[in-house]
């Protein structure tokens, strides 16, 4: 979305040739959130430049119908990358695609494309969206088959350091890769549960930023298997732990100043972040779905931990959905803390902004901020003031989502059928399993 591109076809056919580079991964995205790939041989790039690629859409999750299945792939050239962590000779580099029908529309159900729609949004109304993205995951031993266990390979707590934290050798050079591809981290430290690490890197545009959750997943899966160890971004994989988060920083920048400031606020906080902040906390229960995608993720989101549970904000605390960072001037942001690294960036940042815009065109006030501990209060107090939870499980999110029209337009109706017949699907299926808790608690007792 920048104003100069980084790259044009014949910078990348002579770094292909220069580097070596024997297959380039065509990259795209599913509804869900999960990274598919074209791989093709340096002789197909000329075929690949010119958005002839084509693949079978009907075989990618919540795409189309085998009947209307041909989709080409159209190369986003500034997105090329080489993987820094693929050996010579023969080295692999990414495009990231945006997806099409042959008629060289834009697919409706791809979620860059979703993305890409609400920024014009944006775009109209004189803001770029900025995002900064803190992604939590955890390091686990494999087994003698290579499979994922859930034993972590250390004992360390928050900010722990080596040589308690053994996962260290591996986040460093998680980082060292990420910046190799570019990235400029900004944070990187042990988190509160034993083998839980979080990587912060800097603000960027959304769509950039999206697609770097997108290659942060994939270099720290990779480099994690380098070291012998699975990497996970479930939301909650071990009982009785904290969860993994994926916090998301959020600023609208208008002529290039942040529009969120205000020195004149007791805040420092504008109308127009105010009127962000209502129509996020609007329309919370109908985003959460797509924040917290899995039947597991909600099993992240239940007092007692950091994860939050109530609908309010506070520039004082963290127990509320919408924190309020120190930071004013140009960091000036507010931090949305339910989604988690299960989610689909793209669809994250489109519902965040969609619901924020909302907001912002209507005027919205939010309620007052909650300064005080929100977990603390007793039920009583917290509907005195208004305070509702968000959806403590899949299903209700469904519902939720399914009542929020906002939601429904920003998806559209593609994907949003899509979308929800899924994970209804993934909900029944759980509903239906038996589990060991209800062995161990009724088979003896009755």
């Amino acid at each position: 979305m920048g104003t100069t591109a980084r790259y044009t076809k014949e910078d990348i056919k002579r770094i292909v040739e220069e580097e070596n580079i024997r297959f380039i991964r065509l990259q795209f995205t599913d509804i869900f959130g999960a990274c598919k790939n074209v791989a093709i041989t340096k002789s197909q790039l000329n075929k690949a430049l010119d958005n002839k690629c084509m693949f079978d859409g009907s075989s990618i999750e919540g795409f189309v119908r085998i009947e209307e299945s041909d989709m080409e792939l159209y190369p986003d050239l500034d997105t090329f990358m080489i993987y820094p962590w693929k050996p010579t000779p023969g080295k692999v580099a990414r495009i990231i695609c945006d997806v099409y029908r042959p008629d060289g529309t834009p697919f409706d159900g791809d979620p860059r494309y979703i993305l890409r729609r609400v920024l014009k949004q944006a775009a109209d109304m004189g803001f770029t969206f900025n995002v900064g993205p803190e992604c939590e995951f955890f390091l686990f031993q494999t087994d003698e088959n290579g499979e994922p266990t859930t034993k972590t390979i250390d004992n360390g707590s928050y900010f722990e350091l080596g040589p308690v934290d053994k996962g260290e050798d591996a986040r460093r050079d998680i980082c060292i890769t990420l910046e190799d591809m570019g990235f400029e981290i900004e944070a990187s430290h042990h988190e509160c549960a034993p083998g839980q690490h979080e990587i912060d890197f800097k603000y960027s545009e959304a769509l950039t930023a999206a697609d770097n959750i997108m290659s942060f997943k994939l270099a720290v899966k990779s480099i994690a298997e380098r070291h012998g160890l699975h990497a996970t971004f479930m939301p909650k994989p071990i009982f009785n732990e904290a969860g993994s988060g994926m916090h998301i920083n959020m600023s609208l920048c208008r002529d290039g100043k942040n529009a969120f400031y205000d020195p004149e606020d007791k805040n420092g906080l504008s109308d127009i972040a105010y009127s962000f902040i209502a129509g996020i906390i609007e329309h919370a229960k109908g985003m959460t779905a797509i924040t917290n995608p899995l039947v597991n993720s909600y099993k992240r989101l239940v007092p007692g931990y950091e994860a939050p549970v109530y609908i309010a904000w506070s520039t004082q605390n963290r127990s509320p959905l919408v924190r309020i960072p120190s930071s004013r001037g140009e960091g000036t942001r507010i931090e949305l803390r339910n989604p988690d690294p299960s989610a689909n960036p793209y669809l994250v940042l489109a519902v965040c902004l969609a619901a924020g815009l909302d907001g912002v065109r209507r005027g919205l006030t939010p309620p007052p901020s909650i300064d005080s501990n929100v977990f603390k209060l007793t039920d009583d107090e917290r509907e005195a003031m208004g305070v509702e939870n968000i959806p403590d499980n899949l299903d209700r999110a469904i519902r939720a989502m399914k009542k929020d029209s906002i939601i429904h337009e920003t998806l559209g109706s593609h994907a949003f059928r899509k979308y929800v017949a899924y994970k209804q699907a993934e909900w029944n299926s759980y509903r239906n399993v038996v589990t060991k808790w209800e062995i161990d608690q009724y088979l003896g007792r009755y």
